[in-house]
């Protein structure tokens, strides 16, 4: 750190009905040695992270005033206020050895020309597109008051070829859409991955065996191991715990299916739900303490709330429609959902109780809502009539709907932690 922040002036108030985005300047950093085209590349993705939100919109740098040529240029803030820049971000990028330390400041150009935060981060220099993440995130932090969720990645299936013939495999990529790289071959059909609490490993269904089994998958290495195999029954849908050491998940056995628990390891399998229903997509609450689920014990999908160790459930659901693929937010007061009703399907969120439903999205095809790190944005599959399946990104309030540029058809998308 280069300096202490100073008392808090830019704000974006995120709770707003109407949220007005601030126009901020982000001269190119300059170029401290050794940098090249990366100190343009790192200004651009820092743009371009907080631009996306929604909730900042960048000034076009033809519009400056003042040409900021060294680090330890003298902000001339009249300049800036001119052009109407709330914020300003200043930075310089140096690289050497394989490294790359980028160091920035926040400017609140109406506060007096007041600094906010002068800030450095490092990394290896082949991922400085992580290093840019981490400057916007704590930009986007300290002017929310939110953490950020730029410096995280997301885990989905990749799909190729004719749907008679359909090919799918885990790919993960950054939060934006790039650096896709992929974990799994297309020999057999893989669905709902998901990360763990601390990012390091993944859940998946494959059909590698001909019938659906929960795997679990070592990210730094790719190792693959089946997780609690039962004999003559087919497990899915799996989710971990907060902290990491629990799978709950669906087992369908003899025609029925009910939501089961086991030990990362494989032992201690347990039955949470009991009932002719198909019963299934559990996803924990943040504190471990209770497990949202779709049941169609009513006579079509609704979702239900259970304690962690089991029970009946209490229903959550009123609405007209069906809902399923329930997921608590890691703040834990939404659940985000999927709900089809008539003919269209919705993206929305509700608290814990079922109260303040909201529609967030509607479409021919909307489901598997993923929540960021932060529990500001909500990323799911969208499929148009005749189309392939794409992602696409919505603000928990509604706004600020885009789609996310994956390079193939992308279904299934499950949101890292923030990466450490």
């Amino acid at each position: 750190m280069l300096a202490t922040p100073a008392e808090a002036r830019l704000t974006i108030t995120l709770g707003s009905p109407v949220i007005e985005p601030m126009p901020f300047a982000l001269p190119t950093f300059v170029d401290e040695g050794g940098a090249g085209e990366l100190a343009a590349n790192i200004s651009s993705v820092i743009a371009a992270d907080l631009a996306g939100t929604g909730l900042f919109a960048q000034i076009p740098p033809n519009a400056y005033i003042q040409q900021i040529t060294s680090f330890d240029t003298a902000v001339s803030y009249p300049d800036w206020q001119a052009i109407n820049a709330q914020a300003l971000i200043t930075g310089a990028v140096q690289a050497s050895g394989g490294q790359v330390a980028v160091k920035f400041c926040l400017h609140d150009v109406f506060a007096n020309g007041t600094l906010e935060d002068c800030l450095q981060f490092a990394g290896d220099a082949g991922s400085w597109r992580r290093v840019a993440h981490k400057v916007a995130d704590a930009v986007y932090s300290r002017i929310t008051g939110e953490s950020g969720y730029f410096d995280s990645r997301v885990v989905f299936v990749s799909e190729a070829g004719p749907k008679s013939e359909r090919q799918k495999r885990l790919a993960v990529m950054d939060y934006d859409g790039a650096n896709v790289s992929y974990l799994t071959d297309s020999s057999s059909i893989v669905l709902a991955p998901r990360f763990s609490p601390a990012g390091d490993r993944i859940l998946f269904t494959s059909y590698s065996s001909g019938f659906p089994q929960i795997y679990v998958m070592d990210v730094a290495n790719l190792a693959i191991r089946g997780l609690g195999e039962q004999p003559g029954t087919m497990t899915f849908a799996p989710r971990f715990s907060p902290d990491g050491q629990t799978v709950v998940f669906s087992l369908e056995r003899g025609g029925n299916t009910d939501i089961y628990s086991l030990n990362v390891n494989g032992g201690g399998l347990r039955q949470l739900t009991n009932s002719p229903a198909i019963e299934t997509a559990p996803s924990f609450s943040p504190d471990g303490s209770q497990i949202v689920f779709e049941s169609d014990r009513s006579g079509n999908q609704q979702l239900y709330v259970m304690p962690a160790s089991g029970g009946e459930g209490t229903r959550i659901s009123g609405g007209a429609g069906r809902y399923g693929t329930p997921v608590w937010s890691p703040r834990g007061d939404y659940i985000a959902f999927t709900k089809q009703n008539a003919g269209r399907f919705h993206i929305g969120v509700m608290l814990a109780d079922g109260t303040e439903e909201k529609l967030l999205t509607s479409s021919y095809i909307d489901e598997g809502p993923t929540w960021s790190p932060n529990g500001r944005v909500i990323m799911f599959t969208r499929q148009d009539p005749g189309g392939d399946p794409m992602l696409y990104s919505v603000d928990v309030s509604g706004r600020n709907l885009k789609r996310i540029q994956t390079g193939t058809a992308a279904s299934d998308p499950a949101w890292s932690p923030l990466l450490p």
